[in-house]
């Protein structure tokens, strides 16, 4: 999960980031409005936390231009204790939550599970769950069968992005930025080593869910299972295949009328012999 920091008071910022990486989140720091607005903008943030007094441009309007140009990321603002105004009118401006300062970073950590599992829509266990598998993003594990792996950050962030996904295709500039954000040197060569470490991990686990390579395009999530049963689903036979109306004999298949011998085909008066036939009294003797 990335998260996107926006705190003028660096020594706070700072505090922050490091909780937020010590319980396995990705972090990116900014330290205005201007640049809070350009990098929440790009929509690759999972949340972002959004202090309201910054320089240049203060959190409530960076919040109003997200939410007018369509971006729904999950938005916490941290505000002034005292600031009822404030939190008010960041509510209605579309915000997510709120967090008084100071607060407790236990506090603040809970209130990113919460919205986290409802984005994700997750209601009480925090997992998140394709085919056999089951991954705690925030404990680093995943489970199959009962039994547990221990992830990396990077394994963990990784799939949890493509379970989150699961059915479309994430590009791997996607990827790229979502694990590791934009200062950074890595290259795809670093997707595609985490992409191999992760499909080791599943193979070891003897799971049916593999990470198939859409070339030129990126990366999803497959289940062997339900693709088997799907298949068996598209080649049952249906109406199409079963015998219905098209497929059974009707009335045009079975013998009626015109396929039973009939008056036509029976001998009738004009097949039996009448007294036309018979002898009659010109060829009885009288």
């Amino acid at each position: 999960m990335r998260i996107l920091l926006v705190e003028d008071e660096k020594y706070i910022a700072r505090a922050l980031a490091e909780v937020l990486k010590k319980n396995h989140y990705a972090v990116d720091m900014v330290f205005s409005g201007s640049d809070g607005l350009a990098y929440a903008s790009t929509g690759i943030y999972d949340l972002v936390i959004l202090d309201i007094m910054l320089p240049d441009l203060d959190g409530l309007s960076v919040l109003r231009r997200l939410r007018a140009e369509g971006i729904a990321t999950p938005i916490i603002l941290l505000t002034a204790r005292s600031a009822t105004d404030e939190k008010i009118q960041g509510l209605d401006a579309g915000a997510d939550d709120y967090l008084p300062k100071p607060f407790h970073s236990d506090e603040l950590l809970a209130r990113i599970r919460a919205l986290s599992r409802r984005a994700a829509g997750i209601v009480t266990r925090g997992s998140l769950e394709f085919g056999d598998l089951s991954l705690m993003p925030q404990a680093l594990t995943l489970t199959h069968h009962g039994r547990q792996e221990q992830l990396s950050v990077k394994a963990a962030q990784l799939l949890e992005l493509l379970m989150a996904n699961a059915g479309t295709i994430v590009a791997k500039e996607t990827v790229l930025r979502k694990l590791w954000g934009y200062d950074t040197d890595a290259g795809g060569n670093h997707v595609e080593a985490h992409v191999s470490l992760l499909r080791k991990t599943l193979a070891h686990l003897g799971s049916t869910v593999s990470i198939r390579t859409v070339r030129g395009m990126g990366y999803t999530l497959l289940d062997a299972v339900e693709k088997d049963a799907t298949a068996r689903r598209a080649t049952r036979p249906g109406n199409e295949g079963r015998p219905g109306n098209g497929g059974r004999l009707g009335n045009e298949g079975r013998s009626g009328k015109e396929g039973r011998p009939g008056n036509e085909g029976r001998p009738g008066n004009e097949g039996r012999p009448g007294n036309e036939g018979r002898p009659g009294n010109e060829g009885r003797p009288a």
